[in-house]
C-alpha cells in the first residue's frame, strides 16, 4: 500500500506571518501566482487535510472552501473540545479530532489512502513538526509585509528545525519553496 506524505502547504508574507491579526488573509487575495501550478499538484495529491480550529473558521468564512473550493474531499479538525456538530465548510463536512498529533495524523493518514495528508495552520504543522511527522514544506512567499499577525513558526526553546531544499521556483508574484524535514 502507498503511504502519502505529510504536507504543511501555506501562503507566507516576506515579513513572516501567515495570517493577519485576527487571523485576517485578505491579502492573499491580491497575490498573483500565475495559474498556480504548485497548489494545483499539491490539490491533486491531496488525500486529507488536517487542519486547526482557526483554519476552518477562517476557511468557511473568507474563502469559497479549501483551495478555492478546488478540494472537498476529507478533512479533520485538530480541537479540543469540539462541538457536537461536525465542522463543515462551504457545505463540506469534516470531523473534528480531539486527540493527541500522533493520532490525528493516522486517522488522516487512513482516511487519505494512499494520498498527501496536507497540514494547514501554523500550531497543527508546529505539532507535526515537534512529534517527527511532518515530511514536506511547501511554503509561497508573497511579496507583502503584513507587519503583525499569526507566524509562520513560532515556539520557545527547543532545537532549530532542519530543512532540505528541495526547489526554489517563481509563479506570478510568489516565491515557492519546497524543503524536506531532515530527519531529527
Amino acid at each position: 500500500m502507498t503511504v502519502g506524505k505529510v504536507l504543511w502547504h501555506t501562503m507566507l508574507s516576506l515579513d513572516g506571518f501567515i495570517a493577519g491579526p485576527d487571523d485576517d488573509m485578505q491579502w492573499v487575495f491580491g497575490v498573483d501566482n500565475d495559474g498556480g501550478a504548485t497548489a494545483d499538484e499539491v490539490v491533486h495529491s491531496i488525500g486529507a487535510l488536517l487542519v486547526g480550529r482557526r483554519t476552518q473558521a477562517v476557511e468557511d468564512r473568507l474563502q469559497p472552501g479549501f483551495y478555492g473550493g478546488a478540494y472537498s474531499g476529507p478533512f479533520f479538525v485538530l480541537r479540543h473540545d469540539p462541538p457536537s456538530d461536525p465542522p463543515v465548510v462551504k457545505g463540506v463536512a469534516g470531523r473534528f479530532l480531539d486527540a493527541d498529533i500522533e493520532e490525528a495524523v493516522a486517522i488522516a493518514r487512513a482516511a487519505a489512502e494512499g494520498g498527501d495528508v496536507v497540514v494547514l495552520g501554523a500550531n497543527v504543522a508546529r505539532q507535526c513538526l515537534e512529534a517527527g511527522l511532518l515530511d514536506e514544506i511547501i511554503v509561497h512567499v508573497a511579496p507583502v509585509l503584513v507587519g503583525d499577525g499569526v507566524r509562520f513558526f513560532e515556539r520557545r526553546g527547543g532545537p532549530p528545525v532542519t530543512l532540505e531544499p528541495i526547489s526554489s521556483i517563481v509563479e506570478g508574484d510568489t516565491t515557492v519553496l519546497r524543503y524536506r524535514v531532515a530527519p531529527a
